[in-house]
């Protein structure tokens, strides 16, 4: 039996008519750039993540990219992230004119190291970009601890509806940060019908900011305060975007399902570690990614069999050969390198059956000779 990796189609049939109507009703009203269905999308995302401000923009990478700006960050700055990530999160420090300065992971959350990013921070440090990798919440009070009073990005592209307990209270992604970043391309938990992004904020200069930042440097039409872009969340993607929204937490709360039963069964597999998560965190599992030797003979014996599965990612950022001015080195950061090495992404979208899930453990376990 084959199982996609994703299966979007599943998921849609299962809202199709809610979507189908929000989207007729802006087609209806031909009212297609922002209006209502943005700002009402917006509100609800700021309620989620619990800021004061959320403002949609073109896609996940511009919702980095105006972040970065809004913090006025640009030629000469440098900016603390992670290699171990989608290329849009250096890209974006790039883009603005600004040096990517990477270190080293967390081997177990695969997130950014505190203590590494202490180490970095010096007086050219203008930001810190932390990526909550696979649906798990970066440390991100630690992240803010370790930034030493500099701005904190939080890439959550992966991460929306995912929180963390600190000192006993619960924290969304999004929150903790000076600006919180989500994805809405359509493998997200939260995907729409083609790109999408947003950008959330507790501070009023800032959401300022972003909002003229997302339409060419304007809030009043045809009076321009700063240099920005055309980046503005479309109305018909906000539309499929609310209409999935209330379905969030049950489709995350299935994939956290499907993870759990993956544990169960490759508990006795020695040469498989399964996604840890740190205690504080409750993770929506955009992707259940385990460790195994022999990664790439196993990603082709499931291919084999008709399992989707991927590798996120196989080339630390440092050792892209965009980034080769940079200066890093092969074994300057040896976990985002072993990780590249060893992971390996299997389903756990959440209209999965039991029927399928059995089908990618007995592929696996087939390959260990279990």
């Amino acid at each position: 039996m084959a199982v996609p990796l994703l299966d979007l189609k599943a998921q849609h049939a299962t809202i199709r008519d809610e979507v189908v109507a929000a989207v007729m009703d802006v087609v209806d009203q031909q009212a297609f750039i922002l209006g209502d269905p943005v700002g009402q999308l917006e509100c609800s995302v700021a309620g989620l993540s619990h800021v004061k401000y959320a403002v949609g923009c073109a896609n996940g990478t511009d919702a980095l990219l105006l972040a970065l700006r809004a913090l006025d960050i640009g030629p000469g700055d440098e900016v603390v992230t992670t290699p171990f990530t989608f290329f849009a999160t250096a890209g974006a420090v790039h883009n603005v004119g600004a040096r990517p300065v990477f270190v080293d992971i967390d081997p177990r959350t695969f997130n950014i190291a505190p203590g590494a990013i202490r180490a970095a921070v010096g007086e050219k440090t203008k930001a810190v970009i932390a990526v909550d990798l696979f649906g798990q919440m970066a440390a991100i009070d630690q992240v803010v601890e370790a930034a030493q009073g500099r701005p904190v990005i939080e890439d959550a592209a992966q991460s929306i509806g995912a929180s963390r307990l600190v000192n006993g209270t619960t924290i969304m992604a999004g929150e903790a940060a000076t600006i919180g970043t989500y994805s809405f391309f359509p493998s997200k938990n939260l995907g729409g019908y083609g790109d999408g992004g947003m950008m959330v904020t507790k501070d009023d200069g800032l959401f300022d900011a972003l909002m003229k930042l997302r339409t060419h440097g304007s809030r009043r039409t045809y009076y321009h305060e700063i240099v920005g872009y055309n980046s503005r969340l479309d109305a018909l993607q906000a539309a499929v975007l609310r209409a999935k929204l209330p379905h969030l937490a049950s489709w995350s709360a299935a994939r956290r399902r499907n993870a759990a039963y993956y544990d169960a069964a490759f508990a006795g597999l020695t040469d498989v570690a399964t996604p840890y998560i740190d205690p504080a965190n409750t993770s929506i599992y955009n992707q259940y990614t385990i460790r195994v030797p022999r990664r790439d003979a196993l990603q082709a014996h499931l291919k084999d069999r008709g399992i989707g599965c991927s590798v996120y990612y196989p080339l630390p950022l440092h050792l892209q050969p965009c980034f080769a001015y940079l200066g890093y080195q092969q074994g300057q950061f040896p976990e985002s390198e072993r990780a590249a090495l060893e992971v390996l992404s299997l389903p756990v979208f959440p209209e999965l059956t039991i029927t399928q899930l059995d089908e990618v453990i007995g592929a696996v376990r087939a390959f260990f000779g279990r």
